[in-house]
């Protein structure tokens, strides 16, 4: 059977003209990323082309053509204004694809808006590389950036910021782990809560940075979604979660078990990342262990922090 979810289950985008019809989000529970990819089946096509224009009243994807085993169906490219608003906010260009971001900028030229900022998650290149050519084709003076090595102009982000575009409120969450300058943004108007790749539409993603770090990230988004009441988790790749809390306790699950893998490995004589990579992740494609070992060397740092692994 399919795993692929029919196209009439996904949240549509509002802010291009599809409406934003009743529908819930897929969530594909601890499937296998490389299960899940297969082959570019019309199928799965089909499943790419509802990932492009998914999201909210105020927040529309446009699917960028990066599909891989890191990025999943490809980057997320998140398009988000008041309905009635002349500026956007356009949260994480995407690759240095010229295709990808003259496309979003005719998708919004279209919709008779203009890029008011752009706003990056992370700087991976993934999500960052495209950002400055997509500000010249746009006319936007400002990349705003936790990491300043990522900007357009002197202004960054920071904790605690509300963007304001429009009418529109953004609010700035630090929530490192993934790497270390990665962002959440918070649209209370839609309930919608903006995860770049801390959360991901399906599987799990790489710590590249203190796999505390991103504990204490996933425990707060939990906190923060059950206070607020979140609605929907916008991921920088894969669908939209309906279920915020219950993709974030899985998440955490998640990292509890494999932290429980990591440390039998060490106790049945793995040594390095490697050889517990070897161990852990035996039934995963070779071509990904060098992102699990960039998990497992966090996963055993963290266990060495807290006095889990001999010095």
């Amino acid at each position: 059977m399919s795993r692929i979810p029919p196209a009439s289950l996904f949240r549509r985008g509002g802010l291009f003209g599809q409406g934003v019809p009743r529908a819930i989000a897929w969530r594909l529970a601890g499937t296998s990323v490389l299960r899940h990819l297969g082959a570019l089946t019309g199928e799965r096509m089909a499943w790419m082309h509802e990932i492009d224009g998914m999201g909210t009243e105020r927040a529309t994807c446009v699917l960028a053509p990066n599909p891989s085993a890191m990025t999943l169906d490809g980057t997320n490219t998140w398009v988000v204004a008041e309905p009635d608003a002349a500026e956007v906010v356009v949260i994480d260009p995407g690759p240095k694809d010229l295709k990808h971001l003259r496309r979003v900028a005719r998708k919004i030229e279209e919709s008779g808006r203009r890029v008011g900022l752009i706003v990056l998650t992370h700087g991976h290149p993934d999500h960052a590389a495209g950002a400055g050519k997509f500000a010249e084709l746009t006319g936007t003076r400002q990349v705003r950036a936790l990491d300043p090595r990522h900007r357009l102009g002197e202004e960054g982000l920071t904790e605690g910021q509300v963007i304001t575009v429009g009418g529109l409120e953004l609010h700035v969450m630090e929530t490192p782990g993934h790497s270390h300058d990665s962002l959440t943004f918070w649209l209370p108007a839609d309930g919608a809560v903006l995860t770049g790749d801390t959360v991901l539409g399906y599987g799990t993603t790489v710590v590249e940075g203190r796999l505390g770090d991103y504990l204490g990230s996933l425990e707060r988004l939990r906190r923060f979604s059950e206070e607020t009441g979140a609605q929907v988790i916008l991921p920088g790749h894969g669908p939209s979660l309906d279920d915020p809390i219950g993709a974030l306790d899985g998440y955490l699950t998640h990292r509890r078990q494999r932290l429980a893998q990591v440390e039998a490995a060490v106790e049945a004589g793995a040594r390095t990342a490697r050889e517990v990579v070897e161990r852990v992740y035996a039934d995963v494609d070779r071509s990904l262990w060098p992102a699990a070992e960039w998990s497992v060397q966090a996963q055993l740092d963290y266990l060495k922090d807290v006095g889990r692994l001999p010095s």
